[in-house]
């Protein structure tokens, strides 16, 4: 074995591996002696946030997990559920905020293939990817310059690899200036007989190294992805990875085609932390021990050190364990795509991880060191709301200018119509349509997209049944899968619990919107430093709220992704964390895609109806005192009055599974022709985006108790919250379809209107005309609002 120095690293050495003083002192005593430069460097990755969870696994530990159709849950690369008919169906999110912050094209474009090759790791083939991004304000020229790579290199590695980009959110905040979120999740369908799962096993058992070459990029990336966003944090480029998605598309061919032969014991992607990740995690699942040889390592460049192999963080690699004598089999298929294929090391009976270099032992940690026993902090919880909470939920609708059934009464510049209101909220970049980010994405490559981008609340697709599963039948396809990704962030930093629970509510209700059954979620964790009480108050408010929120829908986690220091320095160097972004993926089944929809009118004469709290009960609907819908934290509230204020809706998840319920059921009957959730923007943003996506007009008659002649009537128009679904119907299912909506629904429900001409009218029970506008003209503000703001002084991508 090499001799170790007997001298301690110093302060900034260990402190550049991003390990604190009482953790060196841990891994010393674990050890016996000081660390080498390599397992320093090590422990360094495997002890960040990104890979270990030392800040939030106790708090993970509240997530429901287990369920009749989960197959893997947390803990493999991806989780797997059942879909029936044999079809089994993985998923999972992750992010790559911090790369994509210094180098977004890149940044993004891996954060799609490490998610990729989640999915494959585990028998599974690609089959569509959707993705989650924030950015900051588009008035800041660094921003458009973000978006526009990110977006960019998402497209680039989808598109090139074949698989479709079918879904996805895109929200601009001030709030992520300098610090995008970049969420990924993958879905796949599995190919394989048995789910491939990454715990290594069989001692003598090869270890093979598959795939593209090491080389320096990405070095320590795990590392840079745990710790705040400086100034200096541009020159942390050679930590974002550089991907090659040609050689990916070989590389899933080439390992489903490995994965058939029944030849590999387990496989690992070799992701955040490479090689020193895949080692330890393979050996502490399987509680055996691998040594591994770097010089047997296929690299890209000369005279790398045993540290700089172990932290490297290129891309399209992969880790497998061989049954014994099969080595060649295995490497002849990986040869024949044009991919490399090694033997570097042995399944070991010591749990142990020993890394070879030149004839030497280069390394030697116990593995569950590194995967397993890591640090872990329970760090106490705030006893009352911070100050910014409280006085956020302090406001009230009263300090708002008057308001009545013609406009918005400003005592400086007279009334403004709620026309030009609803003008003003389509233009926001949040609310505005999204097409020319999805318009760079392949979204039908493999023919299975039934919804587009764009045109209904969750991505559609089809399940195909494969040759020799259960069940199998050629023949038309007629089930389908749903997917989303949903959080509002905003409603969370002002109430994490509340607003967790609303992402988990609205990602259920957007896949309800289609006619799919909620299954299970894949969660993607993103906050600020919860080493200061606030960020850790709003992390653990959060998990509170999703694990609620998922054991009430009957969704069990199956995995997913923590994301924390998201945060940089203002302008007069003080840290500014992103808002609290919890968010949720979602998948669900649709039994029949005969019966789905999309959110756009169909057809004049069809009837409008909401679903859930109805428009008189707007001002009085409230569970344990809390309000159901509200200006509280609303789109309104921000882009007309400039205010992050006031308590997010509460959610009633007893009315929001019945209203759910209920537009799964229409839609599965036939009845329901179109169906579109109310979000940002409220009631009036969801009616006009239903006329947009249909291109059909509607007169929509807003009825009021006669005691509330008074109410504030933006609340009305554009309050959030409420679990309410807008749906059309065909005038020939009105009987039968009202006689549901009875029973099932009692008094949450009204009918608003007709779908009719090519205007948007809303008008109020004593005749006054709140808003009215020609769908084209809606639609024109809708449509451009984002490309425009893009437009301005886009700066050169590359």
């Amino acid at each position: 074995m090499t001799a170790y120095s007997t001298a301690p690293f110093s302060p900034a050495e260990i402190a550049a591996e991003g390990i604190r003083p009482e953790e060196y002192d841990d891994i010393v005593q674990r050890l016996g002696r000081h660390p080498n430069r390599a397992e320093l460097g090590m422990f360094g990755v495997m002890w960040s946030e990104h890979c270990c969870y030392k800040n939030s696994r106790p708090l993970l530990k509240q997530f429901p997990t287990e369920g009749p159709r989960v197959l893997v849950g947390p803990g493999e690369n991806a989780g797997v559920i059942d879909a029936g008919d044999g079809l089994r169906v993985a998923f999972k999110i992750e992010s790559h905020n911090h790369p994509s912050a210094v180098e977004p094209f890149q940044g993004a474009a891996t954060g799609v293939g490490g998610i990729l090759r989640d999915i494959f790791t585990m028998g599974a083939r690609p089959i569509a990817v959707l993705n989650s991004l924030r950015f900051g304000d588009l008035t800041d020229s660094r921003t458009r310059r973000l978006c526009q790579g990110v977006v960019s290199g998402i497209a680039h590695y989808g598109n090139c690899f074949g698989v479709p980009t079918v879904g996805g959110e895109v929200y601009f905040d001030a709030a992520y200036n300098g610090n995008p979120l970049v969420n990924a999740m993958a879905i796949g369908i599995l190919e394989t007989d048995e789910i491939v799962k990454s715990g290594a096993a069989g001692i003598g058992n090869p270890v093979v190294y598959v795939g593209s070459t090491t080389g320096r990029d990405g070095m320590g990336g795990a590392s840079f992805a745990s710790a705040e966003l400086t100034d200096e944090s541009e020159a942390d480029r050679p930590a974002v990875q550089v991907g090659n998605p040609f050689l990916e598309k070989s590389l899933v061919e080439a390992c489903l085609e490995a994965f058939k032969t029944g030849a590999i014991i387990a496989a690992q992607d070799m992701g955040a932390a490479g090689l020193t990740c895949s080692t330890a995690e393979m050996a502490a699942k399987g509680g055996v021990g691998i040594e591994l040889d770097l010089d047997l390592i296929p690299v890209r460049e000369t005279g790398m050190v045993p540290y700089e192999y172990l932290l490297s963080e290129s891309q399209e690699r992969m880790l497998f364990v061989v049954a014994k004598g099969r080595e060649a089999e295995v490497i002849e298929i990986f040869e024949r795509w044009g991919l490399h294929a090694v033997v570097a090391g042995t399944v070991i009976p010591d749990a142990i991880v020993r890394i070879l270099f030149k004839g030497d032992t280069a390394a030697e940690i116990p593995a569950l060191a590194l995967a397993e026993n890591t640090p872990i902090y329970h760090r106490d919880l705030l006893s009352e709301p911070p100050e910014y909470a409280q006085k956020a939920w302090a406001w009230s609708e009263a300090s708002l200018p008057p308001c009545t059934a013609t406009g918005l009464t400003r005592p400086d510049a007279g009334s403004t119509p709620w026309t030009e209101v609803l003008h003003q909220l389509l233009g926001q970049p949040t609310i505005a349509s999204k097409a020319w980010v999805y318009h760079q994405y392949d979204h039908q490559v493999q023919n299975n997209t039934v919804q587009y981008p764009g045109h209904g609340d969750a991505a559609v697709i089809r399940l195909r049944p494969l040759e020799g599963v259960p069940g199998y039948q050629p023949g038309a396809v007629t089930r389908g899968l749903a997917a989303t990704v949903d959080c509002n962030a905003r409603h969370v930093y002002l109430s994490p619990y509340e607003g967790a629970r609303a992402a988990v509510a609205e990602a259920a209700r957007n896949l309800s919107c289609v006619g799919a059954l909620p299954l299970a979620v894949t969660d993607n964790l993103n906050f600020g430093s919860p080493e200061k009480p606030i960020g850790y108050w709003q992390l653990a408010e959060a998990c509170r709220g999703l694990a609620e929120a998922c054991h009430e829908f009957g969704t069990p986690v199956t995995g997913g992704n923590v994301s924390l220091y998201n945060e940089t320095v203002d302008s007069q160097g003080n840290p500014q964390p992103i808002y609290p972004t919890p968010v949720v993926g979602m998948v669900g089944l649709i039994d029949d895609l005969n019966h789905t929809c999309g959110q756009g009118w169909q057809q004049d004469g069809d009837l409008i109806y909401l679903l859930g709290v109805p428009v008189e009960q707007t001002l009085t609907a409230a569970v344990d005192g809390k309000p159901l819908v509200t200006l509280g934290g609303s789109e309104y509230l921000a882009a007309i009055h400039g205010a992050i204020v006031g308590h997010p809706p509460a959610i009633d998840i007893e009315l929001e599974k019945r209203v759910q319920a209920a537009c799964r059921h229409g839609i599965a009957q036939g009845w329901v022709r179109s169906a579109h959730d109310c979000a940002e923007g409220g009631l009036a943003v969801a009616l006009a985006e239903s006329a947009i996506g249909g291109q059909r007009g509607g007169l929509i008659h807003l009825t009021l108790e006669a005691n509330q002649t008074d109410q504030r009537w933006d609340r009305l128009l554009f309050g959030e919250g409420g679990a309410r679904i807008v749906v059309s119907i065909r005038p020939e299912h009105q009987t039968v379809w009202e006689a549901y909506l009875g029973d099932r629904l009692t008094d949450t429900w009204q009918r608003l209107g007709t779908v009719q001409g090519d205007s948007l009218t809303l008008t109020s029970q004593d005749g006054h005309t709140l808003l009215s506008d020609t769908v084209s003209a809606l639609g024109h503000i809708w449509s451009t609002a984002l490309e425009q703001r893009l437009a301005a002084n886009v700066e050169a991508i590359l």
